[in-house]
């Protein structure tokens, strides 16, 4: 570091004196950068706002089964077709206690298929028994989901009707988001619908 002379030091205090006592601003490049105020969150106007969840309507009736496997689970998705505004038909189980999961199944297919209930959760063990007993009644189209995306598939390429849940196969959370999931993806038509088409021409086949 070089050494600086009496005179440069005087200067240097006079200086800084001045700058002081007298308010000479600072050198450009020694100045602070003015400081921004914080950048405030816009408010969520009513058109952002999250839409609100479905009314409750006959529309939007959800018909729920379970055996004694899947009891617990339904009563636990039960609230949460309640908090998305879902109306609800419980046709049981309503405890533990054994039953046989093909009549649960059909009271919940029978509703669907009859236009009473929009669509239909059914739950036992495995969630495969149920599926079966379910596509038995004309008009349903029951699938089995056990991931999000076969919840979304069984409904945009398949129109599913019913779905059926595995209770000893899949948590509660995920069965919650997979039951939200098949419940709000729409069926997609164009290439779909003449598919959907040809397994309701099956199933005619066999009605007469």
């Amino acid at each position: 570091m070089n050494d600086i002379s009496d005179a440069q030091l005087h200067e240097i205090v006079e200086k800084v004196v001045r700058r002081t006592l007298g308010g000479e601003p600072l050198p450009v490049e020694h100045a602070s950068p003015p400081v921004s105020a914080p950048h405030a969150q816009p408010a969520i106007s009513p058109a952002a706002a999250p839409s609100a969840a479905p009314a409750a309507s006959p529309a939007r009736l959800v018909a729920i089964g379970a055996d004694h496997g899947g009891y617990e689970l339904k009563e636990s998705l039960k609230k949460d077709l309640a908090e998305l505004g879902y109306g609800i038909q419980d046709v049981g189980t309503n405890s533990k206690e054994a039953v046989d999961y093909p009549d649960f199944a059909l009271a919940v297919a029978r509703l669907v298929a009859a236009g009473t209930a929009w669509r239909g959760v059914m739950i036992d063990g495995a969630g495969i028994g149920s599926c079966m007993a379910a596509n038995k009644v004309p008009g349903v189209r029951a699938s089995m989901a056990y991931d999000l995306s076969s919840a979304s598939n069984a409904r945009e390429h398949n129109d599913a009707n019913v779905l059926t849940l595995g209770a000893g196969l899949i948590g509660v959370n995920l069965a919650r988001q997979i039951m939200k999931t098949w419940l709000s993806v729409e069926f997609g038509g164009g290439r779909h619908a003449g598919r959907v088409d040809k397994i309701t021409a099956i199933e005619k086949q066999y009605l007469k």
